[in-house]
């Protein structure tokens, strides 16, 4: 895949648009997941990720072949999603906005499997909606497509530390609101008897 890219890309580069459709093919699933995961609406990740494969279409010449294909493209792909947060508040998360290709086929799982598995995701990503668009952008990167640290600050145009600080900082956002939506359930014996001694 390596080598077919780098072809792909140096014939895009010199504007074979069959080659960028290639690279369009290879990447629209990733693209419309951080789109997604980043505007948490199906409608508003399609038109983000046709943006952002037109703004790479645009700058394509201008892409350093040095540089990892993917982390170029999914931060243009970030970058547009960040400003949309900013140009306007997003409608809130609908449950028939979550994407299924991630779901297991119902011929191979019950109904329920698929229904428990919607509503994770849609926790999932009400949990990510609570971030700044940034922090959300640096969880995306680093749980969903593995970055490391030194990427997603090239990516979000930060340091190394500062991409590290907001890490640290989302994890705990995210855990105190998961704990809020999710309380520790106190044992029926401790609640019917009184703490007990070990």
């Amino acid at each position: 895949m390596q080598t077919q890219e780098a072809e792909w890309l140096a014939k895009a580069q010199k504007g074979d648009d069959e080659a960028f459709s290639r690279l369009v093919e290879a990447y629209q699933g990733p693209v419309y997941n951080v789109c997604y995961r980043m505007l948490g609406n199906a409608g508003d990740a399609e038109d983000a990720a046709q943006e952002a494969f037109l703004r790479a279409y645009k700058a394509i010449k201008r892409y350093d072949p040095n540089r990892k294909f993917s982390t170029w493209l999914l931060t243009i792909a970030s970058n547009y999603c960040i400003d949309q947060h900013r140009r306007k508040r997003l409608p809130s998360f609908s449950i028939e906005d979550t994407p299924t290709q991630d779901v297991p086929d119902t011929s191979e799982v019950g109904m329920d499997f698929k229904m428990i598995a919607n509503e994770r995701q849609a926790e999932v990503q009400m949990l990510l909606e609570t971030l700044s668009p940034k922090d959300r952008a640096a969880i995306v990167m680093l749980y969903w497509y593995d970055y490391s640290y030194e990427e997603i600050a090239e990516s979000l145009s930060l340091t190394v530390s500062a991409v590290k600080s907001r890490l640290h900082r989302a994890r705990r956002e995210l855990a105190g609101t998961w704990m809020e939506r999710e309380p520790v359930a106190i044992p029926a014996e401790r609640t019917q008897h009184g703490s007990s001694t070990i």
